[in-house]
């Protein structure tokens, strides 16, 4: 198990070279993110075909501001450099699991389908 270190320098190699890139965003401050730290953990050592990486906002704080991160921890999903899931707060351990599971169950070319006709309509408008 490998937890790699998002900073601003490192991020777009980490949502380029990997196929589902998991990205945690912390604080060392932060009570809610020392306490999902351990689960983070153990789903990286459950799910070893699953890139995880920890952005510590108090650091770098470019990156933070670059995504736009409002409250912390914050957990980005990201697959085939498509962003899917975006969302404040520690999730449970189970609901961590299930959301890994529905990732790589995705269908990325209908995925990408759907973002192509969004655009298209928005376009239209």
């Amino acid at each position: 198990m490998s937890i790699h270190e998002a900073t601003f320098a490192t991020i777009d190699s980490l949502i380029t070279d990997n196929d589902i890139l998991i990205i945690d965003f912390w604080a060392p401050w932060c009570g809610p993110c020392r306490s999902f730290a351990p689960i983070f953990e153990a789903a990286a050592k459950a799910h070893p075909d699953v890139t995880f990486a920890k952005a510590n906002t108090e650091a770098d704080q470019q990156l933070g501001a670059y995504f736009q991160i409002r409250s912390i921890p914050t957990l980005m999903v990201f697959r085939e450099k498509i962003l899917l899931f975006n969302q404040a707060g520690a999730l449970p351990r189970q609901a961590l699991d299930e959301l890994i599971g529905k990732v790589k169950a995705l269908d990325m070319a209908q995925v990408r389908a759907e973002i192509a006709q969004s655009q298209t309509e928005n376009q239209q408008q």
